[in-house]
């Protein structure tokens, strides 16, 4: 299964749109927030794909939740944009929260800074921010043999 995993869109749809458009294969689409409208927009216009979002910190009046966990294909996912962790001082948090809620992956935002991190069990994963000239995203495939997960600029 392939996971399209995005964050921090904030408002640009383009780089989004070029995103899903080159991962035509992925089932679920994961948007670690800052970028609500956006993750709608793929609800709307794909509704083939499963997608799940959490509030980001710019979010403003969000009814979304912070924090989301899901199983797919028999691996804890938790989700969160990373606000609430200091992600942009520490992993720490993050890392002690996933392990805490016994995930396999987390998925997070609110750095900008893509990274793939496997600690202890954890893989722990920030597609960076899919916005602007630098724009990134990433996935995560999960096959019998294993966890796979994979950055790529969007230009």
């Amino acid at each position: 299964m392939r996971i399209l995993v995005v964050s921090d869109t904030h408002g640009d749809l383009y780089s989004l749109q070029k995103a899903v458009m080159r991962q035509p294969t992925a089932e679920v689409v994961i948007h670690c927030g800052d970028g609500e409208e956006q993750a709608q927009w793929i609800r709307d216009n794909f509704k083939d794909k499963m997608v799940i979002s959490v509030k980001g910190n710019c979010d403003w009046g969000s009814s979304l939740n912070a924090i989301e966990e899901i199983t797919l294909e028999g691996k804890k996912i938790l989700i969160t944009h990373g606000h609430l962790f200091n992600a942009k001082l520490t992993l720490q948090n993050l890392y002690y929260e996933a392990k805490d809620k016994k995930a396999d992956i987390l998925c997070f935002g609110h750095t900008h800074i893509p990274k793939e991190i496997y600690e202890d069990g954890i893989y722990m994963f920030n597609p960076g921010s899919c916005c602007g000239y630098n724009a990134t995203y990433g996935y995560i495939d999960i096959t019998p043999q294993g966890i796979v997960t994979n950055i790529l600029k969007v230009m």
